[in-house]
């Protein structure tokens, strides 16, 4: 048996867990062209007392990749991330491969994070190469056949990528304990030059999430407000 304030808390628990989960669904919309942008999700659950709770889960499997004309961008393909080290020293993981040559002639993120531990490129070099396996090679000339390896863009992987924390705008994530120390992956080909990693949003599926929401949502303000009526009138007839 319900009381009409037992009604009222729970349908407002469930409007407030459902403007929650919307959040999300448009936190992966506004990551849709973000490179490397693993998508999050809220999976709900109806307790026994008819609360609504859930959890915030983040998708990790691979996007699709796209080839750019850019030598300094990298997709990986497979698990892992790729270390990056901010001015400050902080660091973190990240998939999103659209590099650049930064201050000092060094290979840095669009925001200017160190990739790994530092890889220099000769600023009279004639080109580079990354190799499958995240070696760099530098060229002096077309004739130059060896090159000159000048670093290796690390990999790493997680025990469980579930317990890492990832950032509002997506392309970054940090080690926490849930997710255990971050282990190098040696002997891979998964790091491909001139490619990106998309987004892994799927587009459909957040409209029409969005849709429901937005549905449940209405339909529990609905409620509230029957039963805010129904309070009132109550109290009316008590006070006549």
């Amino acid at each position: 048996m319900y009381s009409i304030q037992g009604i009222i808390r729970k349908n407002i628990n469930n409007a407030s867990s459902m403007f929650e989960r919307l959040g999300y669904v448009g936190t992966n919309f506004a990551n849709y062209s973000t490179n490397g942008y693993k998508a999050v999700r809220f999976e709900q659950m109806l307790s026994d007392d008819g609360y609504v709770t859930g959890t915030v889960r983040t998708d990790y499997q691979k996007g699709s990749m796209k080839v750019t004309a850019n030598p300094y961008d990298v997709a990986i393909d497979g698990e892992g991330f790729i270390p990056i080290v901010s001015p400050e020293g902080e660091v973190a993981y990240t998939r999103d491969g659209s590099f650049k040559r930064g201050k000092g002639g060094y290979l840095v993120t669009n925001d200017n994070w160190i990739v790994g531990a530092g890889i220099k490129l000769p600023a009279n070099l004639y080109k580079f190469q990354i190799k499958e396996d995240g070696r760099v090679f530098s060229y002096e000339s077309a004739t130059d056949s060896k090159g000159k390896c000048l670093g290796t863009i690390p990999l790493v992987q997680f025990d469980c990528t579930e317990g890492l924390q990832q950032d509002t705008h997506g392309n970054r994530v940090w080690q926490t304990e849930e997710s255990g120390e971050p282990k190098l992956v040696k002997n891979h080909n998964y790091i491909k030059q001139h490619n990106l990693e998309n987004s892994n949003t799927n587009i459909y599926n957040s409209v029409n999430d969005m849709l429901r929401l937005n549905a449940s949502m209405l339909a529990s303000m609905s409620v509230l407000k029957v039963t805010d009526d129904m309070y009132n009138k109550s109290i009316n007839i008590r006070e006549s």
